[in-house]
């Protein structure tokens, strides 16, 4: 007997969102299903009196793949949005990332020949300490990240920021984390050296809509409860969820840091003149505030728009009923997962995509990617 559809797609992120618009284009009958109440993943935005808050997260699309932005801005519209992150450091800012205007903020320096020589020598500084020490070569993130950018903007902008991220200090984190810095000798403010970067006009449900315009959506479905009858449904299926859970957690759950958001709608136009503040000392509980209006409002738009919204982010340990969001890629999960993929490689009829069925982070151009390329 023939079966109601040809595909069925295990959650309404880009990864399964894309796929579905390959499959329409091609003429296949798909369902997607989301344990959500809504499409989209977390690239869901919320319409708040005008404004559109990124629910899961900011979210600033940015690539350098022609194929990618060819393909997204054919289907929708984007903006000029330009990532130029602040950092909070106990009511002193910096620019990020490390240009000429955090070099003249830290040390006053004023031309790159100055800001080199400081840099120079606080670099070495942290590898006489290592010489000292016998040690051949960084041991954890601390010295990797004093080796690559020295003392001062280590302890100001890195060292706490990463120890609210990853819940443990950093010299108990690998050093390969840290092992590129941008350093750059310019006034240049732009966070992504991508060749194109925007957010959708109108948030990225518009992006997610167009994607998933004509296929058969059904959110508030769990795949987990309902798995028998909705495989039976399809010949085939595209699993976007956690491979662990997948698999029943056989070989044990893989381990994630998850975010928790605290939001706020305030009565005033402009909070802090910039989409995004990270506060960078170890005091401050919140790794950074996102400043929601300013991704789609640019200068004296934003007062068009009387409120603003705001959400704090605090970074955790993940467990059971949250929302994983980064995976833990030490040598424990990494093995972990080598084995639910070595399970996953025996089922011809399931293909898993994106980063929980990955277990990888990604960026979303190469979410995007990745589902371009996929074998159907």
């Amino acid at each position: 007997m023939s079966k109601a559809y040809d595909y069925l797609i295990v959650g309404s992120g880009l990864f399964g969102a894309t796929i579905a618009y390959r499959l329409k284009q091609a003429g296949k009958t798909c369902l997607v299903i989301d344990k959500r109440p809504h499409a989209g993943g977390n690239v869901y935005c919320e319409n708040v009196g005008g404004v559109h808050v990124h629910k899961y997260g900011a979210h600033i699309f940015h690539t350098n793949d022609d194929e990618v932005w060819r393909f997204v801005t054919g289907l929708v519209e984007f903006n000029r949005y330009t990532n130029s992150p602040v950092a909070n450091y106990h009511g002193k800012l910096y620019n990020l990332p490390f240009n000429m205007n955090t070099f003249y903020q830290m040390w006053g320096v004023v031309t790159p020949e100055q800001a080199m020589a400081k840099i120079e020598e606080q670099k070495k500084d942290a590898v006489e300490k290592l010489k000292r020490e016998g040690a051949a070569e960084p041991r954890n993130l601390e010295e990797q990240a004093q080796i690559l950018i020295g003392k001062d903007i280590y302890e100001k902008l890195i060292k706490g920021y990463t120890e609210k991220q990853w819940g443990r200090k950093c010299t108990e984190l690998p050093a390969f984390i840290i092992r590129r810095l941008p350093v750059r000798l310019t006034f240049d403010n732009n966070y992504f050296n991508a060749k194109y970067q925007g957010i959708p006009y109108g948030g990225y449900n518009r992006l997610v809509d167009r994607l998933l315009e004509g296929v058969e959506v059904r959110t508030g479905v769990d795949f987990a409860t309902h798995r028998g009858s909705l495989t039976e449904m399809a010949d085939k299926v595209v699993y976007t969820g956690a491979i662990d859970e997948y698999f029943d957690f056989q070989f044990g759950k893989l381990e994630y840091r998850t975010v928790r958001f605290e939001t706020e709608d305030l009565g005033i136009p402009n909070y802090q003149g910039n989409a995004v503040v990270n506060y960078t000392d170890a005091e401050t509980p919140f790794t950074r505030i996102i400043e929601h209006k300013h991704f789609d409002m640019f200068g004296q738009q934003v007062y068009d728009v009387p409120h603003t919204v705001i959400s704090r982010e605090y970074s955790s340990e993940w467990k059971p009923g949250m929302e994983p969001y980064y995976p833990v890629n030490d040598q424990r999960n990494n093995t972990l997962y080598t084995k639910y993929a070595e399970l996953a490689r025996l089922q011809p009829d399931v293909i898993f995509g994106g980063r929980l069925a990955e277990y990888k982070y990604y960026d979303m151009d190469q979410i995007i990617l990745r589902a371009l390329q996929t074998d159907l």
